[in-house]
């Protein structure tokens, strides 16, 4: 590791927002008793049990979805789905878990709650949402986004995307996302209120920054490079996973002609009858077993897209670095300048080639009053250059700081959750192996009986 660079720039807080309103007493005062006994570390460096007040005494899920149709803002007839967002008080005054408080969400407003996330912390791998439309999908699985199974899988990827905001021990403090559960009607408005959109870096701004930074840190610059990478990995590995489930498809409904050939011919047959029956029933049930197998093979995909999906948070987390250090170089260049046309004045020398030069060529020296009272405006604007300058380095220090701890903290969460989801994966692959030897099995001891 690198020792911390001295020259990023600012790092964005959100201003204080007071919600409008009162919701639940149950759910306000559950939270409200957490976060007074909640240490205070604005820094943001702990791990999802230490600082995560959420998730101790409120329980969170998306429990439906639900196809609506309405106007959209062109006042057009378009069809949606809702979702309905369940926040459940774990521990209630009389002992019990009571339900308090449910409201209905689109997609939309989900992306809607992480860009304005994605703004205020710009240090932070912000969780993905859930794929909008269908990807790496195997034949016979439909990429309609209004599917009944992926709409589904979408539901479960959004809960688990509020259960990430949630456990995390700053984004689970953030007011906007306390009234994305709680408030239902003008949670828009409150949102757009906080002037987020304005603050959000263009895309080509972030471009040249890219090109155009001369010191990055290599630590960030590696971690681009792995988010690509990584992003390269699984994709791969999905595409694969899908080429797979359409082959294991196909052997597996091929049993099912095993199954009806050995019906038609126990039709033919007295002794062997029962036998080559009881055979083709085996074979049908192992047929009819891959829906279920590849129904199951999708969440272990789902949990592969979230990391893949991952990969672009963290290249936001450098881009926003590569920005601040840019500004933070043009900011070091234009004071330079300063001091030197500043100089140039003090001491009467004027580089030959340089755009004073020629100004002095053309209009003629200028006047003692005139050249004091530049050198004064100059003076002032170093003083405000060099305290700019002081204030990004110190900003730019604490964004390295908090950013690097937020990342580690995402690499330990990566790694556990991709561990857990391959030995799964191989676990029900193994199983499913079990169950095709088990189905052999009984078709040879239906043949040793006949």
């Amino acid at each position: 590791m690198e020792p911390t660079p001295p020259d990023p720039e600012r790092q964005m807080q959100p201003a204080p927002l007071k919600p409008p309103g009162h919701p639940d007493s149950g759910l306000e005062a559950a939270i409200r008793e957490e976060a007074e006994g909640a240490p205070e570390d604005s820094s943001g460096l702990g791990t999802m049990t230490e600082n995560n007040f959420w998730l101790k005494k409120i329980e969170i899920s998306v429990s439906e979805a639900e196809k609506r149709t309405g106007r959209n803002a062109m006042n057009m007839q378009e069809t949606y789905t809702a979702y309905l967002i369940e926040t459940r008080s774990v521990e209630h005054a009389d002992g019990q878990s009571v339900l308090t408080d449910s409201l209905w969400r689109r997609y939309s407003e989900f992306e809607l709650l992480r860009n304005y996330l994605l703004v205020y912390y710009p240090h932070i791998v912000v969780p993905p949402l859930p794929e909008k439309r269908a990807e790496f999908v195997w034949h016979k699985l439909s990429a309609d986004n209004m599917d009944p199974d992926f709409v589904e899988r979408r539901r479960i990827g959004l809960e688990n995307f509020l259960l990430r905001v949630a456990s995390h021990p700053i984004l689970c403090r953030d007011k906007i996302f306390y009234l994305f559960l709680t408030q239902e009607g003008n949670w828009k408005e409150t949102v757009n209120e906080t002037g987020f959109q304005l603050k959000v870096d263009s895309r080509l701004k972030a471009l040249n920054a890219t090109f155009r930074v001369k010191n990055p840190d290599k630590r960030f610059t590696e971690l681009k490079h792995y988010s690509d990478e990584l992003q390269s990995v699984i994709s791969h590995l999905l595409r694969v996973r899908a080429r797979v489930a359409d082959r294991l498809y196909g052997v597996y409904k091929v049993h099912g002609n095993y199954g009806r050939v050995f019906s038609e011919w126990s039709a033919i047959e007295k002794e062997m009858g029962d036998g080559l029956q009881s055979a083709g029933h085996h074979m049908d049930v192992y047929a009819s077993s891959i829906d279920d197998i590849l129904e199951d093979e999708e969440h272990y995909a789902d949990q592969l897209k979230e990391y893949l999906f991952y990969a672009e948070a963290l290249r936001a987390v450098c881009r926003k670095h590569e920005l601040m250090q840019y500004d933070l170089e043009m900011a070091a260049q234009d004071l330079a300048s300063k001091k030197q046309q500043c100089e140039e004045l003090a001491t009467g020398t004027v580089r030959t080639f340089s755009l004073k030069g020629m100004t002095t060529k053309l209009f003629g020296q200028e006047t003692p009053e005139q050249r004091e009272a530049r050198i004064k405006v100059l003076e002032e604007q170093i003083n405000e250059g060099e305290q700019q300058l002081k204030s990004k380095n110190l900003e730019g220090r604490e964004f390295v700081k908090n950013a690097w701890a937020d990342i580690e903290r995402f690499k330990e969460q990566k790694n556990r959750d991709l561990k857990e989801a391959l030995i799964s994966y191989a676990i029900m692959q193994i199983s499913m192996c079990k169950k095709g030897i088990q189905v052999w099995t009984n078709a040879k001891e239906c043949f040793s009986k006949m």
